[in-house]
């Protein structure tokens, strides 16, 4: 019986290989098909384990380094006129001009409701963007020009 449970998980990991050699060799059913299941189940999980620590490295070497942002982006901007309606007078990088003009969009409720990606620009969006609609992807090409 305990050599029964311990044959029931080799033929899990590999039905087919198991099954013809114990038809085979009926009369050392008992001996054969444990000793073969022993190296069957450490081979099994050695193969497993060499692709994952082949995965592993690659991935922790990705997350080591570390990026830094671009000093273009960090460089504090003046807004325009226009622009510092929105976002205030003073000065500030790219990124926070982005985050304040996207900070007024969802307070006043701008963006498209059945496309989010379009933003619908309101009296004070106009004089920026030029158009009465634009994506959100344009947005940022667009408020370049009133920086300086």
């Amino acid at each position: 019986m305990a050599t029964a449970k311990k044959a029931a998980p080799a033929k899990k990991a590999a039905p087919a290989k198991k099954a013809a050699p114990a038809k085979k060799a009926a009369p050392a059913k008992k001996a054969a098909p444990a000793k073969k299941a022993a190296p069957a189940k450490k081979a099994a999980p050695a193969k497993k384990a060499a692709p994952a620590k082949k995965a592993a490295p690659a991935k922790k070497a990705a997350p080591a380094k570390k990026r830094t942002p671009n000093a273009a982006f960090m460089k504090a901007m003046t807004p325009s006129a226009h622009l510092a309606a929105i976002i205030g007078d003073k000065a500030v990088p790219r990124t926070e001009v982005t985050k304040k003009v996207w900070e007024y969009i969802k307070k006043n409720g701008l963006q498209d409701k059945a496309k989010k990606t379009m933003i619908n620009a309101d009296a004070k969006l106009k004089e920026i963007f030029k158009k009465a609609q634009v994506s959100m992807f344009e947005m940022t090409k667009l408020i370049n020009s009133h920086l300086s």
